[in-house]
């Protein structure tokens, strides 16, 4: 089977002249799995998506997370309307934004105080801000290969050991910057507790995904993440969850939830806001009431709490929180993922899995993938002939090998089946 692209070439064509790179993130390129043009969707309804040239494909993109309750949620879609019909931006203080502090708060009890920004960037960049405004300190130390937005502070790479200070990882991000970032490995306390005892009384904060999305999905191991927030406090430093794709998609609430390990501050985005922009930080009243017009440390934004975004995420955490939501999400995920696996070993393929909830990720590697280094040893040809197998069937991925499959709430156990079928398919014909 070919599917046919030519009206998401052209368009591509035009994009190039006048978008950067054709893209509006760099995530929407198709350089990690052969170059050329990516597809240009044109609607979304229930799992699915359309694109240009009329081609449908399972949505297993789901927007890099946010997708969770699909396309076109006949609730979201009529919350929407009525935000709209009262104006989408006021410039002042609403009851949506009230009643959505008080939900989140409800199901992550470690937001005493929220503030709401409009992306997952914003919320990571605001609440270190404000975690080196409480400490008097300037260094924060992150984990290898975890992405926490496109600030200065994220985009540093690791130094030569954990004890050393990280490079700039992106052109324009200065030196400056990288002397106050330390990265250390994932699942790593002994690299922690290393890099801790040589910068402990400069390091502001720990940030960390409780449950890895960035380089694949990779769960903590046993015990790691209290080691970490143990370590973290026994030298005056604060513990930063990012959970801007792990809340509300791998649980009610989000990792913390699932795992029982409260962090000081949290950053959240993607899910929590029903497939609209909205981000949000917050976590113990002493640090939070730091922030203007409390405290010292700045942070404003025109588009914060509009009201929108207030009530369709109202909505969206109404329909996630029904019962049985989760569970369903979860058997299905598992049903996908084994079967892929399956599938793929019968092929002859050498995979590892990697999932929480309703999102995981195949790594082609020997190893089970605990760390950026694991996730590295993921084949990229076999992924991208994956990839290129799957869309050209009507299958939407990631375009990188990186990433991870999602699921939505409109996904059916039919659609999963025409996946594996797919699979089947794929798999059989790659090289192994």
């Amino acid at each position: 089977m070919t599917t046919r692209f030519e009206r998401s070439a052209a368009y591509y064509e035009r994009a190039l002249a006048r978008i950067v790179g054709g893209v509006n993130s760099p995530a929407r390129s198709f350089k990690a799995v052969g170059g050329g043009a990516p597809v240009f969707m044109q609607r979304g309804r229930g799992p699915y998506l359309y694109d240009v040239d009329g081609n449908r494909y399972i949505d297993y993109l789901a927007a890099y997370g946010p997708g969770i309750l699909g396309h076109a949620h006949p609730e979201i879609v009529a919350a929407i309307a009525r935000a709209a019909e009262g104006g989408t931006l006021y410039g002042t203080p609403t009851p949506w934004e009230v009643e959505l502090a008080e939900r989140l708060h409800a199901a992550l009890p470690s937001l005493e105080r929220i503030r709401f920004v409009s992306t997952g960037t914003e919320a990571v960049m605001s609440a270190v801000r404000v975690a080196r405004a409480f400490t008097g300190r300037p260094k924060v130390i992150k984990m290898e290969g975890c992405y926490h937005g496109h600030s200065d502070f994220a985009l540093i790479a690791a130094g030569s050991g954990p004890s050393q200070l990280g490079t700039p990882d992106s052109a324009g991000v200065t030196e400056g910057v990288a002397r106050d970032v330390i990265t250390v490995p994932y699942n790593d306390l002994d690299s922690l507790g290393e890099a801790l005892d040589a910068w402990g009384r400069e390091v502001a904060a720990v940030i960390i995904e409780p449950i890895v999305g960035n380089f694949g999905v990779v769960n903590p191991a046993p015990g790691y993440l209290e080691g970490v927030k143990r370590l973290a406090h026994e030298h005056g430093a604060l513990l930063i969850f990012d959970e801007v794709i792990t809340a509300f998609r791998v649980a009610y609430g989000g990792a913390q939830t699932l795992l029982g390990v409260e962090p000081d501050l949290t950053a959240l985005g993607k899910a929590i806001g029903g497939g609209v922009p909205l981000g949000a930080y917050g976590g113990r009243a002493e640090i939070m009431d730091w922030v203007a017009p409390l405290g010292p440390a700045y942070q404003a934004g025109t588009l914060a709490g509009n009201p929108l975004s207030m009530q369709v995420a109202l909505a969206a955490l109404e329909i996630l929180g029904r019962p049985g939501v989760y569970e369903r999400l979860e058997a299905e995920s598992a049903y996908l993922a084994d079967g892929l696996v399956a599938i793929a070993r019968r092929h002859g393929h050498t995979v590892q899995l990697g999932r929480a909830g309703s999102m995981f990720t195949l790594f082609f590697c020997d190893e089970p993938v605990t760390d950026y280094k694991g996730a590295e040893r993921s084949d990229p040809q076999k992924f991208a002939a994956m990839f290129r197998g799957f869309l050209d069937r009507g299958v939407l991925l990631a375009p990188s090998r990186f990433e991870a499959w999602m699921l939505s709430v409109q996904h059916t156990r039919a659609d999963l089946d025409e996946t594996l079928q797919i699979a089947d398919e794929v798999l059989r014909q790659m090289v192994r």
